[in-house]
């Protein structure tokens, strides 16, 4: 189910707000310029779909995005707890960073959290299955994937080099909750 929690930069560990409901998810994050919605896809994946699959599956939403923001390319990846590079990836992505470009994310399968630190507060948003996050360029954020990391996601780029992060160097991140 997806979640999101709002902390304060002060106070880590009880939140301001708190929701499962997608539409106050989707307006909460939207009122900050973070887009949010939930995609459905318009055939069957089946069992461990390849990533051509997982893309014809959501063309029509990829299409519609791509009509109204221009992105360039997107890709699938997929994340498993048998990754040997699992740690060195979510210690890499659990520091606070921006990106000259939006990042879009739409998780086909699992699920991974978006943390992001806008106007004095953490928004911490579990994204899960049929979720769609557009996180501004230029926004801190970090991401988080778990000690045992299951998810699919359709990754959309403005650009064609693809994922390029900016660290803040700010240790926020290791103050907030993670996922387990």
């Amino acid at each position: 189910m997806s979640e999101l929690t709002i902390y304060t930069e002060t106070e880590t560990t009880v939140p301001v707000w708190h929701s499962t409901d997608p539409e106050a998810i989707r307006d909460q994050l939207n009122a900050r310029g973070v887009r949010f919605e939930r995609w459905e896809a318009n055939r069957e994946l089946g069992e461990n779909p390849d990533a051509e699959t997982v893309i014809n599956a959501y063309q029509h939403a990829i299409d519609r995005l791509v009509a109204e923001k221009g992105y360039q390319s997107w890709d699938v990846i997929s994340m498993r707890a048998d990754n040997p590079q699992k740690e060195t990836l979510r210690t890499k992505f659990l520091a606070e960073h921006t990106h000259a470009e939006d990042e879009v994310r739409f998780f086909v399968e699992g699920a991974g959290l978006f943390c992001l630190h806008l106007e004095g507060r953490v928004y911490q948003v579990l994204c899960e299955k049929n979720d769609l996050i557009s996180v501004p360029a230029g926004t801190p954020h970090w991401f988080d994937m778990g000690s045992n990391p299951h998810f699919t996601a359709i990754r959309i780029f403005d650009n064609q080099e693809g994922w390029i992060a900016n660290f803040t160097g700010d240790p926020i991140a290791v103050t907030y909750p993670r996922l387990p």
